[in-house]
């Protein structure tokens, strides 16, 4: 789908701009899940297919391969975990022979290093037909804690008739908010990460962190290139939303379930770190190739995705071949930029089909500065790429594929260069004669 975007979303757009301004202040600060959150869930990889020995041999293997050293801190189950009827006291109750124990599950995983994650809905059922938690919200909380998890996922399946409800979306996830802050109060144990998958389709990105740590902004992702462009495309505009605490959540990373070249496997799990999109693994751990794993222990590209002094995310700063804030779910900005605690990042994403050179002057990017020279770091090929002079290009950019930056500055451009100006149009002599070009 191509198009401009109408006035009223440019008029939206203008909106979110200004929000940015204060997004450290509405956000829900909390005290947990101030960077984005990193781990594991069930649902890419098995859906309802699942159990408590699945459950520790997913984290003995992460351990294992090395992803909780590389920051993968929790072990998440999805949907279908329950018995499908709570007990005649009200209680959701494990399903029986999967989860036998769920506390001693929990238990071992906490035991090697991880955070554990449940999974619930704000309607009568979850989206696979299991106890939902409405109208039971402190008491779910407070089963899933006694359980001994630290992270809900919180859907949006089965909502209640309109005279039972009576709330918009706001309300329907303020329910299970106010419930989480209520047992944070009365347990003194720290809160849980309140994670909404709400689709974005009520603006989400604009109120979800005022309850949540993150937010689903679409709808489910795929492992094919249509699906991870379009949710690009749409997360393009919405950027503002995230920073400390509060993270558009552009879904489940579909690396190794098929259907991606490792170029678009790469394009995926760059563009979602350096968005600061919640990381979680959807990936069969036991059948996982070196080059998937090599993609999740990117350490250069993870310490943007956790950076401790700058919580945005990256932006476009061009569409490419699009005009600007053209949405475009096949062809998404190629362009991004965004600030870091060393230095500018770029993403440079190849959206055609075919390799392509990609070449932008360096300040197009708002965080750089005129006359300055910037030395190169290239955060996938891991080597210091020499010092970029107002320009840079790279030269066959896969089809779907992406460079990944980090740019210093380096002292001053050398002298003597002409033009004056590298945007030399927008240049005035102070007698105020133009700069030639």
């Amino acid at each position: 789908m191509v198009g401009r975007l109408p006035s009223e979303h440019k008029m939206h757009l203008k909106l979110l701009g200004a929000l940015a301004l204060s997004t450290s202040v509405v956000a829900l600060n909390n005290g947990v899940a101030r960077l984005p959150v990193l781990g594991y869930n069930t649902w890419n990889a098995y859906q309802c297919n699942i159990d408590q020995d699945l459950m520790l041999t997913t984290a003995t293997l992460m351990k294992s391969l090395g992803l909780l050293d590389a920051g993968y801190h929790y072990v998440n189950i999805d949907d279908c975990y329950a018995e499908k009827n709570r007990t005649a006291s009200g209680d959701i109750i494990p399903d029986k022979i999967r989860f036998p124990n769920i506390t001693a599950m929990t238990d071992q995983i906490h035991a090697l290093g991880f955070k554990t994650g449940i999974y619930s809905d704000s309607g009568w059922f979850t989206c696979a037909g299991y106890p939902g938690s409405f109208q039971n919200e402190l008491r779910d909380a407070t089963t899933f804690q006694n359980w001994g998890f630290d992270y809900l996922k919180y859907d949006n399946c089965a909502i209640p008739y309109d005279d039972i409800i009576r709330q918009g979306m706001v309300g329907k996830y303020q329910r299970m908010a106010d419930a989480l802050e209520q047992l944070a109060a009365t347990s003194k144990k720290p809160p849980f990460i309140f994670s909404l998958c709400e689709w974005g389709w009520s603006q989400v990105w604009l109120w979800g962190k005022n309850f949540g740590h993150s937010w689903r902004v679409t709808g489910d992702i795929a492992p094919q290139w249509d699906s991870l462009a379009a949710i690009i495309n749409f997360n393009s505009f919405i950027t503002q939303g995230t920073d400390f605490y509060g993270h558009n959540d552009m879904d489940m990373l579909q690396l190794g379930n098929g259907g991606l070249t490792f170029d678009e496997a790469k394009s995926h799990w760059t563009a979602w770190a350096l968005m600061k999109s919640p990381l979680l693994i959807g990936t069969n751990l036991s059948a996982i190739t070196p080059d998937i794993l090599g993609i999740l222990k990117n350490t250069e590209i993870l310490a943007i995705n956790q950076d401790p002094v700058v919580g945005e995310s990256i932006s476009p700063f061009r569409w490419g071949i699009n005009p600007d804030w053209t949405s475009n779910s096949s062809f998404p900005a190629q362009y991004w930029s965004g600030p870091t605690q060393s230095g500018t990042v770029f993403m440079l994403l190849n959206t055609l089909n075919e390799p392509a050179t990609m070449f932008f002057n360096l300040t197009e990017s708002p965080w750089i500065r005129a006359g300055i020279q910037y030395s190169v770091r290239d955060l996938w090929t891991h080597t210091n790429n020499g010092t970029a002079v107002r320009n840079f290009t790279a030269t066959d950019v896969p089809a779907h594929g992406v460079v990944a930056l980090l740019l210093k500055e380096a002292g001053n451009e050398p002298s003597g260069i002409f033009p004056a100006c590298s945007v030399w149009f927008q240049c005035t002599d102070k007698n105020g004669t133009h700069v030639g070009g």
